[in-house]
């Protein structure tokens, strides 16, 4: 390699150098402008709440949850009538059991998790 082929490779080198400092403090230099503009937009805005305007709870007391037994709720099978529209399906796919007493575990049933297992013996 000559002289002047290893000076030219080395100058575009700086000089890619040189670009690659400058946009970075470029993007440095953006983002510190960022900080203060941030927070005169954020000192613009809109203060919180007054007490008064807070949530309050119902008058029933807090909500709790519900605990039930589901169901599926099948979609029916139209044999050659009309076909069925969005609004005529139900908003959920299961729906609450008539039957709401826990399902208990009986010995000599499938194993945990439903496996088929022998379970206790």
């Amino acid at each position: 390699m000559a002289t002047h082929e290893l000076l030219t490779a080395s100058s575009e080198h700086a000089l890619n150098m040189t670009a690659a400092f400058i946009g970075g403090m470029v993007v440095a230099g953006l983002l510190i402008w960022a900080v203060p503009v941030g927070m005169r937009l954020m000192d613009k805005d809109t203060g919180h709440p007054r007490p008064e305007e807070q949530p309050k709870l119902p008058d029933g007391g807090p909500v709790r949850e519900i605990r039930e037994q589901r169901e599926p709720d099948e979609v029916p099978i139209v044999n050659g009538g009309p076909r069925l529209m969005p609004y005529e399906l139900h908003h959920a796919n299961t729906r609450t059991c008539k039957d709401q007493s826990r399902r208990r575990w009986q010995p000599g049933s499938s194993g945990s998790f439903g496996s088929g297992g022998l379970g206790h013996v």
